[in-house]
């Protein structure tokens, strides 16, 4: 297993971290609960293989996935491993609530320390509330008392939002969603490279964008077979994440034993600096091939909102052109679902043309509001 270097912390961690949000699930007592014999199992593979971070949080599977990694990592197993999970910040409505969910995630882990600590999913509005309540004050006093080792966050906004929260304390760590489809999204390569400049470790989330970029669609997979060197889609996405310097550690959320040992082989072959010119341009190939199968030019601007029939336009055009990058044409869309059941059904459109004479594109929305249901429902 490879092994990376974490910036300014100096410690040597695995390149494959374990994620844990999507061990195997059986029926039991006609409720879905984690298979904890298999779950077990695998991390156990993973750690015996020299991986030494592990990922959790406080809401993953309900709550059973710290209770899992808990059981799994007695038998000496907890101190092979970096431990990390996350406060979950949107159940904090008063400064007391973080101690109360800090000691629930210790009881489920069964530890008496933390080596990673986040503060989960910070936006720009939900950074503001947890200063208010004293989140940075709290996390300090936790590193004093030796309850975690380092204070860290976790992130879903833009590159802005990202830079204002790391420049307001002195982070340890900070995890990203990144791939090479994410390079201008959210923190994005910018941030990824100014958390480097501070010497801050980056842990990479969604490395395969929730599994969209282990199965290629025709024309990029015609890309990757072209290339002399025959890789899985999987392995082309981690190469590229682990070529990047500022990156600790990269998670994979296994969901079978398979799984398990495929990122074992392929994260002992990936250092910084793996890939050479030739391959950083096939991957870019790949993402403009990805980029080909894009339906309608919406930038997400919002300008045609709000609609007076309450159509989300830019949800619909954003599930309709995801659903043609990745795959999901050929089947009811989930995401669609879910939208038309939160009442913004693309249905209701009756063509008023408001939103037409406020598009900075030029769409004719109601015309692709109607091939896009065409091809979601």
């Amino acid at each position: 297993m490879k092994m990376r270097t974490f910036g300014k912390l100096g410690i040597e961690v695995s390149a494959f971290g374990v994620g844990c949000m999507r061990f195997p699930m059986i029926e039991k007592n006609g409720e879905r609960v984690v298979d904890e014999d298999r779950a077990i199992a695998m991390l156990r593979t993973a750690i015996d293989n020299g991986v030494t971070y592990v990922d959790t949080a406080y809401g993953y599977l309900g709550g059973q996935s710290e209770m899992v990694v808990g059981k799994a990592l007695q038998d000496g197993y907890r101190d092979k491993v970096n431990l990390a999970t996350k406060l979950p910040c949107w159940l904090v409505k008063e400064s007391a609530d973080m101690e109360k969910l800090l000691q629930t995630q210790l009881g489920r882990l069964q530890t008496d320390h933390l080596d990673f600590y986040l503060l989960h999913a910070l936006n720009a509005e939900r950074w503001e509330q947890m200063k208010a309540f004293g989140a940075r004050e709290f996390l300090t006093e936790l590193k004093k008392k030796g309850v975690i080792k380092y204070a860290c966050f976790s992130f879903h906004d833009s590159f802005d939002a990202f830079k204002k929260i790391l420049d307001e304390y002195d982070w340890d760590m900070c995890q990203v969603q990144y791939n090479f489809m994410d390079v201008e999204n959210q923190a994005g390569t910018k941030g990824v490279e100014y958390a480097g400049s501070k010497g801050i470790p980056v842990v990479i989330m969604e490395g395969l964008l929730g599994g969209k970029l282990a199965n290629a669609p025709e024309n990029v997979q015609a890309l990757y077979d072209s290339y002399p060197v025959k890789r899985s889609p999987v392995e082309w996405a981690f190469r590229w994440l682990c070529d990047h310097p500022q990156v600790g550690t990269v998670l994979s959320g296994v969901s079978d034993m398979e799984q398990v040992r495929d990122n074992l082989r392929i994260f002992d072959t990936v250092e910084a600096g793996c890939m050479s010119d030739p391959e950083k341009a096939l991957i870019d190939q790949v993402r403009a091939a990805y980029k080909s199968r894009i339906l309608v030019d919406c930038t997400g601007c919002e300008y045609c909102m709000p609609c007076p029939k309450n159509v989300n336009i830019p949800k619909t055009f954003s599930i309709w052109n995801n659903a043609s990058l990745y795959g999901g044409l050929e089947k009811g869309n989930a995401d669609y679902k879910r939208m038309v059941g939160e009442g913004n059904d693309p249905a209701a459109c009756v063509e008023c043309g408001k939103c037409m004479s406020n598009c900075p594109q030029h769409i004719k929305i109601p015309d692709m509001l109607k091939k896009a249901r065409a091809a979601l429902e």
